[in-house]
C-alpha cells in the first residue's frame, strides 16, 4: 500500500477507469444476483462506449472531481463526481475486486467529496454493496431504497400517448428549469452530452411540462416533470419506444406514479440499491440517472 497514489484523473486514464468500473460492478452484480436472475455479463461495446464518453465529459467539466488510485500495477480505483450549481453528485466510485478492503476506496471518496465542499445538496446512486453503503452513510447521506421494473412491455396496455414530441437543444432551458424544480439544480452541460448520446422526448403544454431521455440501452435514462400526469405520459411514451426487455431503474418511493405505469405495463418490480441524499428530499416527479443523477 505504500506505493498507492491518489491523483486527478486525466482523459488518458479513462479507458483504464472503464475497465476498473466494469470489473467492480460485474462483481457486485454477481454477488447480489438472485437465483431467478440471469447470469451477469460484461458490458456491451455500446454500453462501454457510452460510459467512456460520459467519463471523458466529466473529466473536462469537473477535473477537480475526478480521481484515480494508482499503484505499480496501474489504476486500481476511481471516483468521478460533478458540481452543478449548488448540487454535488457522485457519478462513479469503484475499486478493483482484488483491492477492495485494503484502504483504496476511502481516500478516493474523500477526494471526490471535497469537490462538493461548498454545495448545499448532494446526490448519489449506490449499489447494495455493504462497504459502499456504509461509506455513504458515514458521510452524512440519507439512504432511500431504489426499485427497478424489468421485463417485456405489454403492448396492449400502452395507452394512446399525445402531447409528446421529439426534443432538441432548444429545450435545454426548459429542462434545466424542471431540474431545478425537482432536484434543486440544472444539469447544465450534461444536457449537451445526453443530447448527443440519447433520444429526448418532451411534453410542454399549458397544464404541465416534462422530459425523458431514452438511453443507449433503450431504457428511460432520466425523467423530470412538473407534475405526475405529465411524468406518467412521458414514461408511457418511453416504454412505447422499447423493443424487447426494458428496465425502468432508480425509482424511489416518492415516485409511486412510476410504479403505477411499470406495473400496468406488465413489468416486474424489485428493490435494487439506494439513492443517497444530503440536504434534500427525494426528487419527484423524477427518475434519476444512475451517474448524472
Amino acid at each position: 500500500m505504500d506505493d498507492l497514489i491518489i491523483r486527478p484523473m486525466t482523459e488518458d486514464d479513462v479507458e483504464a477507469a472503464e475497465r476498473v468500473s466494469g470489473l467492480a460492478f460485474l462483481e457486485v452484480d454477481r454477488r447480489d444476483r438472485r437465483v431467478t436472475d440471469p447470469e451477469p455479463a460484461d458490458r456491451t461495446p455500446v454500453h462501454s462506449a457510452a460510459w467512456t464518453e460520459r467519463t471523458r465529459h466529466l473529466v473536462r467539466t469537473d477535473p477537480e472531481g475526478c480521481w484515480v488510485a494508482e499503484d505499480g500495477t496501474g489504476v486500481v480505483g476511481i471516483a468521478t463526481s460533478l458540481r452543478r450549481e449548488t448540487l454535488w453528485c457522485l457519478a462513479t466510485y469503484a475499486v478493483l475486486p482484488g483491492r477492495q478492503g485494503q484502504g483504496v476506496g476511502r481516500p478516493l471518496f474523500a477526494a471526490a467529496l471535497h469537490h462538493g465542499r461548498a454545495c448545499l445538496r448532494g446526490m448519489l446512486s449506490s449499489s447494495s454493496d455493504p462497504r459502499a453503503v456504509r461509506t455513504y452513510h458515514r458521510a452524512g447521506f440519507e439512504l432511500h431504497p431504489q426499485m427497478h421494473l424489468t421485463g417485456i412491455v405489454d403492448r396492449d396496455a400502452i395507452p394512446v400517448v399525445e402531447k409528446v414530441r421529439d426534443g432538441s437543444a432548444g429545450d435545454v432551458d426548459l429542462m434545466d428549469s424542471l431540474d431545478r424544480l425537482t432536484r434543486g439544480a440544472g444539469h447544465g452541460p450534461d444536457h449537451e452530452l445526453m443530447l448527443r448520446t440519447w433520444r429526448l422526448l418532451v411534453s410542454d403544454t399549458s397544464t404541465g411540462r416534462g422530459y425523458v431521455y431514452v438511453d443507449e440501452r433503450g431504457r428511460p435514462g432520466l425523467l423530470a416533470a412538473s407534475d405526475r400526469r405529465t411524468a406518467t405520459r412521458l414514461l408511457w411514451a418511453a416504454l412505447a419506444e422499447s423493443s424487447g426487455p426494458v428496465t425502468v431503474a432508480h425509482v424511489t418511493a416518492a415516485n409511486q406514479w412510476a410504479l403505477d405505469v411499470g406495473l400496468a405495463a406488465g413489468l416486474e418490480l424489485r428493490q435494487d440499491g439506494y439513492l443517497g441524499l444530503r440536504g434534500m428530499k427525494p426528487p419527484a416527479p423524477y427518475v434519476h440517472s444512475g451517474a448524472l443523477l
